[in-house]
């Protein structure tokens, strides 16, 4: 009897949730979604297209998988395909995400779906919910997934290739949905045309409007007491002191006055604040200015970063046992920082920041002994001689360290050229720069894997250049990136000294044998 009162009751409340995703979501999938979030979701019940782009940490994934499962359950029988650039999105982004929301579903209401680490199978074959990595499907297998009910969702759509949407327009028939959500990083693909196209109801989720940060904001206005204050509203999304660190500490956001406010610029904690690229696609959710003299575009470095977290760690292992190029940038006196980039051909392992205590004598000798010991079975060290650097190369040179190679940022780049053979450049530093840049770069297929590390993308992203009257390369001053980060880019230098060519490397001299040593008398 108390089943079939539970039958009931769910044969009444199906009616109701077909005609509100929302309540769906709330009763059977256990979702908590802030106010945009649900706006969100009750478009994509009610549109064929939704674009939702967003800062980090607000949530977009988490409404997309929520969408996943009200048409996967509400339509039967239905096709959801959940794609993403990468394979480690699909398994540890997406699915993640869904298979924790079907989990709740099955204590609730048991759709009768078997989950599986990639896949929501039912008895009917067609009906399901797979995921995959959107270059692991050829065009012509699209075709494969034709349903009177089918929705597909792209996350971090920015990454996927036009050649793919239009495989899966091919499959957008009767009733179906097209959901793409992203970081704004790019300024061509589907995902950037989406913005502007009037097919698509679109969406912007800004971390500075997240429940998290605005719920802290009223303590601080005094709208709510400290007594009243919950920390987090909504578990998992952006909070108030991860945006603060990146404005007051990391720079991301330079200080202005309120009547010199224009566009994306915003007030925080008392300020007024422009943001950098780097800030409009991470906290606000918003496309970056690239401008044609921006060095590096953010999404290259995002790529890179993509393929370090794709690395498997057999892979890892199999790297660092290669030749070491160890980028140093020494801080100078009055700065914090040394920064040490580990490179192993096309792969950055890690960017280490030691702290500068004591005198300076103290501190070259610290800094002398530490690369001495990294390179000590191999390797080269490339060292910015400018500055404080100088003398610890020399700690070096005095130590018979012939390994340690001077790296003037400043020395001439005669001879020197970039992947195409064609430009040139005023110094050593712009070679540098650019042979990273040609080594992100999506036309020469790069293979670079950069870590995952917020300042230097940051660093990366905000160098500019120009070219000279005689047709080289050269780059904005170090001076003026620093008066834009509130920093200077320890750590972008560090990588940039490892391209210092190995053609300006001067072959070890042969170690003298004295007759003693040979037995010779």
């Amino acid at each position: 009897m108390l089943l079939e009162h539970q039958n009931e009751i769910l044969r009444l409340l199906i009616p109701k949730w077909k005609s509100d995703w929302n309540k769906f979501a709330y009763d059977v999938l256990g979702a908590k979604l802030d106010t945009q979030q649900e706006e969100i979701l009750h478009a994509i019940q009610n549109s064929r297209r939704v674009s939702v782009r967003s800062g980090n940490a607000r949530g977009k994934d988490y409404v997309a998988a929520v969408a996943s499962l009200c048409f996967l359950i509400l339509h039967v029988p239905s096709k959801v395909i959940n794609t993403a650039p990468t394979g480690r999105q699909v398994r540890s982004i997406m699915m993640p995400e869904i298979a924790n929301l079907y989990k709740h579903a099955q204590e609730v209401l048991d759709p009768g779906g078997r989950l599986l680490t990639d896949s929501i199978k039912f008895p009917d074959e067609r009906h399901y919910l797979i995921g995959f990595k959107a270059a692991d499907r050829s065009v012509e297998s699209w075709s494969g997934f034709h349903s009177p009910n089918i929705m597909v969702v792209v996350t971090e759509a920015s990454g996927v290739d036009d050649i793919t949407f239009t495989a899966i327009e091919g499959v957008l028939q009767a009733n179906s949905k097209l959901i793409i959500v992203f970081n704004p990083n790019r300024l061509v693909g589907e995902a950037y045309r989406s913005v502007k196209s009037p097919a698509y109801k679109n969406f912007r989720l800004n971390c500075l409007d997240a429940p998290n940060v605005l719920n802290y904001k009223k303590v601080l206005t005094g709208e709510i007491s400290e007594d009243e204050f919950v920390e987090i509203v909504i578990p998992g999304q952006v909070d108030f002191e991860w945006i603060d660190e990146k404005i007051k500490k990391l720079g991301w956001a330079i200080e202005v006055q309120e009547d010199e406010m224009v566009d994306l610029d915003f007030k925080w904690n008392g300020g007024c604040y422009r943001p950098s690229n780097y800030f409009k696609v991470k906290v606000l959710g918003e496309f970056p200015d690239e401008d044609e003299d921006t060095l590096i575009p953010i999404h290259w470095v995002e790529a890179a970063q993509q393929r370090w977290l794709d690395f498997s760690q057999s892979d890892r292992d199999l790297f660092v046992k290669r030749e070491l190029k160890l980028g140093v940038d020494v801080a100078g006196m009055g700065k914090d920082r040394t920064s040490f980039a580990y490179r192993y051909e096309n792969y950055f392992d890690r960017i280490v920041l030691d702290a500068n205590k004591g005198k300076r004598e103290t501190i070259h000798m610290e800094n002398a002994g530490k690369i001495k010991n990294i390179i000590a079975k191999g390797g080269y060290a490339f060292i910015d001689t400018i500055g404080e650097g100088a003398g610890v190369y020399s700690r070096l040179v005095e130590q018979g360290i012939e390994n340690a190679i001077s790296a003037k940022a400043s020395e001439n780049a005669k001879g020197l050229h970039d992947k195409t053979e064609v430009r040139t450049f005023a110094n050593m530093r712009a070679f540098m720069y650019w042979s990273l840049r040609d080594d992100l770069d999506p036309q020469f297929s790069p293979t670079l894997a950069l870590p995952l590390d917020d300042e230097l993308t940051q660093e990366l992203t905000e160098i500019h250049w120009l070219t000279q009257s005689n047709g080289s390369i050269i780059l904005e001053p170090k001076d003026d990136i620093k008066e834009r980060i509130g920093r200077s880019p320890d750590k972008s230098d560090s990588v940039a000294l490892t391209y210092y060519p190995m053609k300006r490397v001067r072959p070890k001299a042969a170690k003298y044998t004295s007759k003693d040593e040979l037995g010779i008398f």
